[in-house]
């Protein structure tokens, strides 16, 4: 599915008037489609929409939406023409329920997977996630200890999770910004849809000083 599909199936104006499938393509089957979608608390939901649709927050309602990704999973999977989003990791155990859609952004078509998104080519869905500390509290043996240890096991941590690690020279350039007591972040208020981790790290100079 190409972005600008995903945008006509979700966004506010399709409700009521887009549910089946040859309405978003005429090449596609004349069947209804089942949506379902992450919470409209979660990040996940904002992100999703801001990625797609183009605002936080801005979609249609007419979709099951859970906090729960097995309840998501199940709904897809137990649907013929279902069709949702949710942390990957739910998709890896429940493979032979549920078929990753392969998205196109313009570069050709793209399934997600370790190293799509580590190289950048799973786009706009890929979605990066940082830890923030507290500047005051960095000067805590304990927190410092926190900190070195999260970094230097984070690749097997974050999978263990569930999620993809951030590439290895990206925890060494944090790293050496934590040890030189650099504090704000690399978002600033500015959108990090469609950008790598490498451009997101780059983003040295826009970081905004907060101690809260």
């Amino acid at each position: 599915m190409t972005v600008a599909e995903l945008k006509k199936m979700w966004e506010p104006a399709a409700q009521g008037k887009i549910s089946k499938w040859n309405q978003i393509n005429p090449a596609w089957p004349d069947e209804s489609f089942k949506l379902y979608g992450a919470d409209t608390d979660s990040g996940t939901f904002d992100y999703f929409t801001e990625a797609i649709v183009g605002k936080i927050k801005l979609s249609r309602n007419d979709f099951t939406e859970s906090e729960n990704d097995n309840v998501l999973v199940e709904g897809v999977a137990s649907n013929k023409n279902g069709v949702g989003f949710f942390g990957f990791a739910y998709y890896i155990e429940d493979q032979t329920k549920v078929t990753a859609v392969a998205i196109n952004n313009g570069k050709g078509s793209v399934l997600p997977s370790v190293e799509t998104v580590e190289n950048g080519n799973y786009q706009p869905l890929s979605r990066p996630i940082f830890i923030y500390v507290n500047a005051k509290a960095t000067e805590k043996p304990e927190i410092k200890e926190l900190v070195e240890f999260y970094m230097k096991n984070a690749i097997l941590l974050v999978k263990e999770a569930g999620f993809f690690p951030l590439p290895p020279r990206a925890y060494t350039t944090m790293m050496e910004h934590f040890n030189k007591k650099r504090v704000g972040t690399v978002f600033n208020g500015v959108s990090a849809v469609g950008l790598t981790i490498d451009e997101l790290v780059r983003r040295e100079g826009r970081l905004e000083y907060d101690n809260y």
